[in-house]
């Protein structure tokens, strides 16, 4: 008869060992790599959730200009350039390891793919400085009606498939940002600003603990994202100008579109 009580005393003390070391852990993935003042600063696409029910700002320092990194970042995407990222997760490949000029045009308006069927839009984008994504619950199911109705797509990877699963549980009206900002350190360094802003309606206990899970996964792919993209814009810095034909900018200017 001491068995449930056993078992349920030790499932007990499982959860709040697992409630706690997520408290603790939860402001530093919510901030890793900030300097002081840059998780409350105000940064370009924050304007478009003016009150989120979360914030996540990323940072780190990348020995190479701007202009050596803001290629990266333009390229990214499912079916592109990949995301740097761990590719078996999201990617039928590896993430591409140069820059590749047909990768390069990107314009507001645009889609950076996350799966075969669709992905982010494109709504804020300033050459060699910020590049804003944004998604909500009607971009999705726009290209979930596109999939079933049009042509046959690819499969979707199974890292995809299995965010697909645990988004299913969350909310089923939210929006969403996601910014990466260039600030140039010194001539030859840059800070690399990345921000998550969400806003979703209140959700119940199932949600909140399978979002937990989900957004310290997402935290661990952009951590590595992060990581991926210094990699890359430091060897290219350090491996001296681009060769003739890849030295490439986006000359769209400053450009904004702001969701309905």
């Amino acid at each position: 008869m001491r068995t449930p009580v056993i078992l349920t005393a030790v499932g007990t003390a499982t959860s709040v060992a697992a409630l706690t070391a997520y408290r603790t852990i939860r402001p530093w993935y919510r901030s890793w790599g900030t300097g002081p003042g840059e998780s409350g600063r105000l940064l370009p696409g924050d304007e478009l959730i003016a009150t989120p029910n979360a914030s996540e700002t990323r940072a780190m320092t990348i020995q190479a200009p701007a202009a050596a990194i803001w290629p990266w970042l333009v390229q990214m995407g499912f079916g592109r350039a990949g995301w740097y990222s761990y590719d078996a997760m999201d990617m039928r490949g590896k993430s591409a390891a140069s820059i590749n000029p047909e990768w390069q045009s990107i314009a507001v308006g645009g889609t950076m793919p996350t799966h075969p069927g669709g992905g982010f839009q494109v709504v804020q984008i300033e050459p060699d400085r910020a590049l804003v994504l944004y998604l909500d619950n009607e971009i999705i199911e726009r290209e979930r009606v596109a999939v079933k109705t049009g042509p046959g797509v690819e499969p979707t990877p199974p890292g995809l498939a299995v965010s697909g699963a645990i988004l299913g549980t969350q909310p089923t009206r939210f929006r969403t940002t996601w910014s990466f900002v260039l600030e140039p350190v010194n001539g030859t360094a840059t800070r690399l600003i990345e921000r998550c802003r969400i806003e979703y309606p209140e959700i119940g206990p199932i949600g909140r603990v399978t979002g937990a899970f989900f957004v310290f996964g997402v935290f661990l792919m952009i951590r590595r994202q992060l990581l991926g993209l210094k990699e890359r814009a430091e060897r290219l810095a350090n491996d001296g100008p681009p060769t003739p034909g890849s030295e490439l900018r986006v000359s769209v200017g400053r450009q904004e579109l702001v969701p309905a």
